[in-house]
């Protein structure tokens, strides 16, 4: 079995790659866990000083693979909850790892994937990438990724993006602040990634580790168990109701909600 993903460390920086191009490197309830194990083992590492999330292909990530879909579109409300929950456990990883995190997005970024994304402290992207909060459409929300979301783009931006789900530009992800620089090709995001990586191995580690620390201490409410706890039962309600078992099916059977044929 071909892994979701793969982990390398040179000089003193880890490079974790989703590497399952095949399905736009959307996740499933395995590769989150793989992700999860992958933070936490690099952000416990002595040896590692940064770490890069990467991806292969077209797509960074597309957010939830098709297939885990279609078994979540029977699950009930507490599958939902503990379903969410792991994704949850996820971003919150990748958030608090103690190592300094950066979003290296090559391709396209969904749903699911713009967790990924904002819960690294920084993000290089090509400028051809598209972006997109695309819960709605599904009958759903973006619930457990929000507080990450709102946090890299701030709530202004997040109510126009969470409510159209419209795709937006990557000079639009970098106005709005979701990523910090906008690079053309694949040679120039490896090369400002690179220079953003050497100067986090360069500095103090202990410093580094509480200026991280500090930034989430200082900004806005902590992502604690009583925040991530109300996101997985937001989504899990919705995922359960009427509208959002609709939109996943209609998604899935590639036809049009039925509320668009009222």
């Amino acid at each position: 079995m071909t892994p979701a993903l793969t982990i390398a460390v040179k000089d003193r920086i880890a490079r974790i790659t989703l590497s399952r191009p095949e399905v736009r490197n959307a996740f499933n309830d395995a590769v989150i866990q793989e992700l999860k194990a992958a933070f936490e083992a690099v952000g416990a590492r002595d040896d590692v000083r940064a770490v890069v999330l990467a991806a292969e292909g077209p797509a960074f990530c597309a957010g939830a693979d098709l297939n885990w879909m279609r078994r979540m579109a029977d699950y009930t409300r507490d599958e939902n909850v503990a379903d969410a929950g792991q994704l949850a456990a996820m971003l919150k990883a990748i958030c608090a790892c103690p190592k300094p995190t950066i979003a290296a997005v090559q391709g396209d970024v969904f749903a699911g994937g713009m967790g990924l994304v904002a819960a690294c402290d920084m993000a290089v992207s090509v400028d051809t990438a598209t972006y997109c909060l695309s819960e709605v459409k599904l009958g759903l929300i973006p619930a457990t990724i929000s507080p990450y979301v709102i946090r890299a783009m701030g709530a202004r931006a997040s109510h126009r993006y969470f409510l159209t789900a419209e795709r937006f530009s990557a000079q639009e992800a970098h106005r709005i602040g979701f990523v910090h620089e906008l690079v053309s090709g694949a040679e120039a995001l490896d090369a400002k990634v690179g220079e953003l990586a050497l100067a986090l191995v360069s500095a103090s580690p202990d410093a580094v580790r509480a200026c991280k620390r500090l930034v989430q201490d200082v900004a806005e409410r902590a992502i604690d168990a009583e925040l991530i706890a109300a996101t997985v039962e937001s989504i899990a309600e919705i995922r359960a109701s009427e509208q959002g078992r609709e939109g996943v099916q209609s998604f899935l059977q590639k036809r049009k909600p039925s509320w668009l044929a009222v």
